[in-house]
């Protein structure tokens, strides 16, 4: 299928849903601390939404239950937001699409409960900086799979598994849009980007190995196969004349 190439009109409208996602997220971080469930989080994150006249893009979809996602540890990423309770030394991934005014935000970043261990900094830092090498090949002419390359070279470089059962994804008018944006491709392979388009780069970073196993009672928490620690960053981003646009960025951390 084609990939949409969004009016002006929608940029506006994605842009707007974009930065109350990032605002989401901003907000929750206060309530990120030892003795808070993710329950609770998810709350705090469907009161947020609403008070600012959003709803959320991942409750009710395919029998999804949170309002957010909450990933800690060795959860990859869909860890619904349940009776967990954080303790010290956890990271945490949490993921928030907002629906506003009919359009879509996708954004999710990674959180620290008290003092966590020198190999999850590691992994955190390098899984960030995955992000914005990722980010930095998205621009007119370039191809869909060098996103995929670069981010792969350098998770690779620090001997982690990239997770390839997941995927980015277009984004905006509907929660998942064409492409697919994978973050372990072939260099020079997949469509290439045009100014207008709008997807997700979202990668999961495995201090092991790549693959996940999905927990077979709630059909949608997916760990690491081996036990290791995973981390995620994630921005919508809009192809522009001359490069690309972090619609999430709101707080100007890439």
């Amino acid at each position: 299928m084609a990939i949409r190439i969004k009016t002006p009109e929608q940029i506006d409208g994605i842009r707007k849903s974009s930065r109350l996602a990032a605002e989401c997220l901003k907000y929750l971080e206060q309530f990120v601390v030892a003795g808070n469930t993710t329950a609770f989080l998810d709350q705090k994150a469907a009161e947020f939404m609403k008070e600012h006249g959003a709803i959320s893009a991942t409750r009710g979809y395919n029998g999804f239950t949170g309002h957010i996602c909450t990933s800690p540890n060795d959860v990859v990423c869909h860890g619904i937001p349940g009776p967990y309770t954080l303790k010290d030394g956890d990271i945490l991934n949490i993921d928030c699409t907002t629906v506003l005014n009919g359009y879509y935000g996708d954004t999710c970043k990674m959180y620290t409960v008290g003092e966590v261990s020198e190999e999850a900094k590691k992994l955190m830092d390098v899984t960030r900086e995955c992000l914005r090498i990722g980010m930095k090949e998205c621009y007119p002419g370039n191809r869909f799979g060098n996103i995929g390359y670069a981010i792969a070279q350098h998770a690779h470089q620090h001997g982690y598994g990239v997770v390839y059962e997941f995927c980015g994804h277009g984004v905006g008018v509907k929660f998942h849009e064409d492409p697919e944006v994978s973050h372990i491709a072939q260099k020079n392979t997949g469509k290439r980007m045009r100014p207008g388009m709008i997807f997700t780069i979202e990668p999961m970073i495995n201090t092991g190995k790549a693959r996940c196993k999905i927990d077979k009672i709630d059909g949608w928490t997916a760990r690491t196969i081996d036990g290791g620690l995973s981390a995620q960053y994630e921005h919508t981003i809009l192809i522009t004349d001359n490069g690309c646009e972090a619609l999430t960025d709101v707080y100007g951390d890439f």
